[in-house]
């Protein structure tokens, strides 16, 4: 039996080490495809930025601030969308408007309630309002350069894509109780997990088939031949689904080499595992077989367990090593490469901690089918959710 178990954590080992190496392989494609690639910088067609919003946390208004400030060629304005006019961002979207009346900006009431996702509902009824053809999606915490729409838009001046994406970083508080473990956790999965695992799909699928919510760049004609949002109003990953059907469509989907920010909350560890739970379940239902394959993707873990299982054995050490060296350089050929995240450098020694917890969410996944969202309880069913009872908020 113990001979077994080492020679399965052995296999499990040098399959995540693969992986890593993919991971390298589709990172060097990515920073290959962006040097080669040539796009038509006067190519700025009119858009339409929609935002839906719920609450105030500490960073979003500079988050707002940083899509006011874009130095565009063509026209753009922001519609903002509330579920109701006494939700606390609105007093923040009418401060925006003050701060910037050269700015174009419009807050929409979105008084039906078209399905279980709050934020879809609101969407569909923002779009009704959107003056442009062209129109990027993104979350209210979303922070970008003075150059994301210019960068964004310019991908269009190809007439085969359909979407344009971006990736992201997650930014922490700079210091004191908002600094928790668990929140530079996430911020290090989110440079150094997800986005490798992105460009190993781009580079083995030929591109990539979903949306990351950071941005969701699209036209009213190519959503309405995929569907439309109000087919989303029942999917917790509705940024996938929207990719993956404009996709099916027969467009192509972009990944960006513009690289915007996400707000990582205060999180406890109550906070960080409903997350973790949230992202994995719906990931697993978005993606059945590539999520099969998820669980080898952490070497670090399978190796050290191929240690324990080999009697701590000289040569278990030095593939543990191997391991170690690879996944190090996917952290920072990704997590500083490509997206210029410092905190990367910060919390590297945190890498086979994030590994482990990596791993225990992934098992975790399997051993049900509920996740927490905005302090709901909801049942998740081939990617559609159904709400079961409130909890408490994160």
């Amino acid at each position: 039996m113990a001979i077994f178990i080492e020679a399965i954590t052995t296999l499990l080992t040098l399959a995540g080490l693969a992986y890593l190496l993919l991971a390298l392989w589709g990172t060097r494609d990515f920073a290959h495809y962006w040097r080669r690639k040539s796009v038509d910088a006067g190519f700025a067609p009119d858009v339409t930025i929609l935002k839906p919003v719920k609450g105030v946390d500490q960073r979003m208004y500079a988050g707002l601030v940083s899509h006011c400030r874009q130095q565009y060629a063509g026209r753009f304005e922001i519609v903002f969308g509330v579920s109701s006019r006494n939700d606390p961002a609105v007093s923040e979207i009418e401060r925006l408007q003050v701060e910037f009346p050269e700015c174009a900006i419009r807050l929409v009431e979105c008084r039906e309630r078209l399905g279980t996702s709050g934020k879809v509902s609101n969407l569909v009824q923002m779009l009704r309002e959107a003056r442009y053809e062209y129109v990027v999606i993104n979350d209210s915490d979303i922070r970008v350069s003075p150059h994301y729409l210019t960068r964004v838009m310019q991908c269009f001046s190809d007439a085969k894509v359909g979407m344009v994406t971006a990736p992201y970083i997650g930014r922490t508080a700079e210091g004191g109780r908002g600094l928790t473990v668990w929140s530079r956790l996430e911020a290090l999965g989110i440079s150094t997990d997800f986005l490798p695992g992105v460009l190993t799909a781009r580079r083995l699928e030929g591109g990539i088939h979903f949306g990351l919510g950071s941005t969701l760049a699209t036209s009213k004609s190519v959503l309405a031949k995929a569907g439309g949002l109000e087919s989303l109003t029942e999917y917790l990953a509705d940024d996938y689904e929207m990719g993956a059907r404009i996709s099916a469509a027969g467009y192509r989907v972009e990944l960006s080499n513009e690289v915007v920010e996400t707000t990582v909350p205060e999180y406890h560890f109550g906070g960080f595992k409903d997350h973790q739970l949230r992202w994995a379940r719906s990931t697993r239902d978005s993606r059945k077989l590539g999520y099969l394959g998820l669980g080898i993707t952490y070497a670090v873990p399978w190796a050290v367990m191929t240690c324990v299982a080999s009697g701590l054995a000289l040569w278990s050490f030095s593939l543990l090593s191997v391991v170690l060296l690879a996944r190090v350089a996917v952290a920072l050929s990704v997590g500083v490469g490509v997206l210029g995240d410092e905190q990367v450098l910060r919390d590297l020694w945190l890498l086979p901690l994030r590994d482990f917890f990596g791993l225990g969410f992934w098992m975790w996944s399997f051993a049900g089918d509920t996740v927490v969202w905005r302090g709901e309880l909801f049942a998740l069913r081939d990617g559609r959710i159904r709400p079961v009872h409130p909890v408490g908020s994160q």
